[in-house]
């Protein structure tokens, strides 16, 4: 059935009253005169048309196939109103004078075209709120959208000129068609699924770091907005399980973001909430998405069976895919939050991939559940809102997006292990890496970065003998460091390794964003082994010229700057992840074992 006689019908599909103007390499909109009008606006109408008084079908003369036979139309110039008989798509207009087909015009790139593959390879939650933004009718999709304060907890949204870290929820919630029968029926919606996603400043590569729902967590104090437009202070909790972040004692996605804040230091500028129902609605508008096991999996408790090999699910049996836990791994949330990885991998491949990209009934199918399956923070309430922040994800490379979990050990407080804790050794270490904006994969731009003259620089400052620690000499000053830092860092240095001829020389003239040393070429020597014992990075080194201590001996001079973390803390950043972290990629097709 064509766009014109499925207009006609009761349940009008979107989709199909989109038709490609094969002039313009846009999308329209096409409405049969008789045609209900639908909850979809169409395309605005021009000022002499709104002049006239003219509706999008008023006034026009039905076409040959709408009632009226071709005979019946005037002889001479073709009315304008009355819309040219359909050809194939992409074929060029008839000449009037020959009857014939003259060349293929040349056509610009479609706009929308355009913003589809741009977005192509964000976070599946994202790129179906974004792609349908810049696609068609907005304010329908407006309408879908379901947001909430933030409360004060995110950085307040996302910056075109910084990295982006976007906290992706999924609840337990079981509202929702069908959804009742999935375990705790009247679960109050905890943090089941949380992803913080890090995208890079130069948009080169993205971190999505998951968070074990049983994860031992302090919970802080949360101010929260209520329904009557009051707020209310909801107190925190310490060492209680990840989950209970949100729903619990009427906890709002703003303490998952205060909670994911206080674990890892890094502060999201938005958040978005989705429930059992995305997880069903996406997969089943891209037509499926492919997994892969490497066993065959019978699990009673998410109901999901399937073969080993390679299958294509969607709909109820992608949410029982995610949900499945026992029959994978360990058996526990670990695994299950590896099988989830391995989804939302196969997911945006899925998304990625022309089939979905170039089928304009998929992408509105997309922007229909997309926004309809998420809650979004205050600042992302708009399909324009959520258009931007798609176009910067969508610069992304999937093959530069890693997937990986926040490390963690057994609970020792257990005998029966049951939740987890932060593992101390290498955790701090994947929390710095996000914070410093570092890959988590080879990126060429950073590998070209590494090799210029400048870096080749910085690296040979470390190179060399280094001098003993009771030979350094050296003054501290606070550039922008917390109050208190300078006498932290000399007693650290006296005490514990042994720099005794060094001194407080209290605040720097001017506020530094780094760290510096600086020194004559004579103590070079000393700089190396400063720079080891304090972990500073080679740029941080400054070759310059010493000054005087209150002995009148000469110094070096260390300026502690906004980015110092401590005493005895390195600020090397790290280059590469421990390889005891489990990590993957988004382009690599991996078996559920």
């Amino acid at each position: 059935m064509d766009a014109q006689g499925r207009g006609r019908a009761e349940n009008i599909d979107p989709a199909d009253q989109w038709v490609l103007n094969p002039d313009t390499g846009e999308y329209e909109l096409r409405l049969s005169p008789s045609a209900p009008q639908s909850a979809v606006p169409g395309p605005r109408r021009s000022d002499s048309a709104r002049k006239g008084g003219e509706g999008p079908a008023r006034g026009r003369t039905a076409g040959p196939g709408r009632g009226t036979s071709p005979s019946s139309s005037s002889q001479g110039a073709p009315d304008p109103e009355v819309p040219s008989p359909r050809r194939r798509r992409g074929a060029p207009p008839e000449d009037p004078a020959t009857n014939r087909r003259g060349r293929r015009p040349v056509k610009k790139k479609s706009k929308a075209k355009k913003v589809l593959l741009w977005t192509g390879g964000i976070m599946a939650f994202v790129l179906v709120g974004t792609a349908g933004a810049a696609y068609l009718y907005l304010e329908h999709l407006n309408d879908n959208i379901t947001s909430v304060s933030d409360d004060g907890a995110s950085t307040g949204g996302f910056s075109k000129d910084k990295a982006i870290n976007l906290l992706v929820i999924g609840t337990d919630k079981r509202t929702g068609s069908g959804n009742e029968g999935y375990g705790d029926s009247g679960s109050v919606g905890h943090a089941d699924t949380t992803i913080l996603l890090h995208v890079s400043k130069d948009r080169t590569n993205a971190t999505a770091l998951s968070i074990p729902r049983d994860l031992i967590v302090d919970v802080p104090d949360c101010e929260t907005k209520q329904e009557d437009g009051s707020t209310k202070v909801i107190p925190g909790s310490d060492g209680v399980r990840f989950n209970t972040s949100l729903g619990q004692d009427g906890r709002t996605p703003s303490c998952t973001v205060r909670t994911v804040t206080e674990l890892t230091g890094i502060q999201a500028d938005n958040f978005m909430v989705a429930d059992f129902n995305a997880v069903k609605t996406l997969t089943t508008a891209v037509g499926g998405v492919e997994v892969c096991l490497a066993k065959d999996i019978d699990d009673e408790d998410s109901h999901l069976k399937l073969s080993k090999g390679t299958h294509t699910i969607e709909g109820e049996q992608a949410l029982a895919f995610v949900r499945t836990r026992h029959s994978v791994g360990f058996g526990g949330d670990l695994s299950r939050i590896a099988l989830q990885q391995q989804f939302l991998s196969a997911l945006m491949r899925k998304l990625k991939s022309n089939d979905t990209l170039t089928s304009p009934t998929k992408m509105i199918k997309l922007a229909e559940a997309g926004t309809k399956a998420l809650t979004v923070d205050s600042q992302l309430d708009t399909i324009d809102k959520l258009k931007d922040l798609g176009l910067e994800l969508g610069k992304l490379n999937v093959k530069n997006l890693t997937f990986t979990t926040v490390p963690v050990v057994d609970n020792p407080a257990e005998k029966v292990a049951a939740t987890v804790v932060v593992n101390t050794s290498t955790a701090p270490t994947v929390f710095q890496m996000i914070k410093d904006d570092v890959s988590f994969t080879e990126v060429k731009e950073q590998a070209a970065a590494s090799k210029s003259a400048a870096a080749k620089a910085a690296a040979a400052r470390l190179k060399g003998t280094q001098s003993a620690a009771s030979a350094v000499r050296v003054q501290v000053m606070n550039g922008g460091a917390p109050a208190g830092s300078a006498q932290e860092t000399l007693n650290w240095l006296q005490n514990d390794e042994g720099v005794t001829k060094s001194e407080n020389a209290g605040n720097a003239p001017a506020v530094l964003s780094k760290t510096t040393l600086e020194y004559a070429p004579d103590q070079a020597d000393q700089a190396r082994k400063l720079a080891a014992i304090m972990g500073l990075p080679g740029t941080a080194l400054k070759p310059g010229k010493s000054v005087e201590n209150s002995q009148g001996l000469p110094t070096m001079t260390l300026t502690l700057g906004k980015d110092f973390k401590g005493a005895g803390v390195s600020l090397t950043a790290a280059t590469t992840v421990p390889d005891t972290v489990q990590k993957s990629t988004a382009d690599k097709v991996e078996c559920a074992k």
